[in-house]
């Protein structure tokens, strides 16, 4: 079982986030590329909302295809291209993670690799074997 800790030497996080997680030994790891608010068919959403929405949806169907949950993850890192999406980004992040807490960063960015893209976010996930 993941460990999540907040220390009392750290501050307390600023929103649904644990300073750190530990993994036990013998863990299986998952590294998820950044996933980003379009489907399938490459057609970025329109809007901040509807792209948060698809990217936490497609890392979630990351973890799904290997037979991992949000609550499997131990890092997330989000990456915004305006400062003023974070509380949307905590909404939707929220929203699909469902109470799961993995130590999170989110970064506020000049761009991504499409123009069109607000949102990128990327996890490490660890499971019992």
């Amino acid at each position: 079982m993941l460990n999540h800790l907040n220390p009392p030497s750290a501050p307390p996080p600023f929103s649904r986030y644990s300073q750190m997680v530990a993994a036990p030994a013998g863990y299986r790891w998952l590294y998820i590329s950044g996933q980003v608010g379009c489907g399938r068919d490459h057609q970025t959403a329109a809007g901040f909302e509807a792209q948060a929405e698809l990217a936490w949806s497609n890392l979630a169907a990351c973890l799904e295809a290997d037979g991992m949950t949000v609550a499997d993850l131990v890092k997330v890192n989000v990456f915004l291209t305006r400062a003023s999406d974070v509380p949307a980004s905590r909404i939707a992040r929220d929203k699909v993670l469902n109470g799961a807490q993995p130590a999170s960063t989110l970064v506020i960015v000049s761009g991504l690799a499409s123009p069109d893209w607000l949102i990128e976010v990327e996890g490490i996930a660890a499971k019992a074997p």
